[in-house]
């Protein structure tokens, strides 16, 4: 999962290079570097974490920023700034992202509740 969310970042870093110059594009540019980068961090901090309380609570962000980086993708599309085959692939990539660590974060939760 490191090596597919490092993929999904640098992907990012290189999509967000071919976006125009505009204010709207700078803005979410900026944001979606910003969050899909989160996801990749907190990931790695997770697979760190010295407690169980501590992994869900990294894996909580994930998800929050896994959620935050769609939402961004999903305004390039529908706002027609990008809505390419790459924007398409990599907001299908965020979507697939998103449920892997949504469930991960559940499993975790059912871990730390049957203590």
């Amino acid at each position: 999962m490191k090596d597919r969310l490092k993929s999904f970042v640098l992907d990012l870093i290189v999509f967000t290079k071919q976006l125009p110059s505009n204010d709207e594009s700078r803005v979410i540019k900026r944001q979606l570097i910003r969050s899909g980068s989160s996801v990749y961090a907190n990931y790695r901090a997770a697979s760190r974490a010295r407690s169980k309380n501590e992994f869900f609570s990294k894996l909580s962000i994930v998800v929050e920023e896994a959620d935050e980086t769609e939402m961004w993708l999903e305004l390039l599309i529908l706002s027609k700034i990008s809505n390419n085959e790459i924007t398409l692939k990599l907001h299908q990539e965020s979507l697939e992202i998103l449920k892997i660590m949504s469930k991960a974060r559940k499993n975790s939760s059912s871990v730390i509740t049957n203590q």
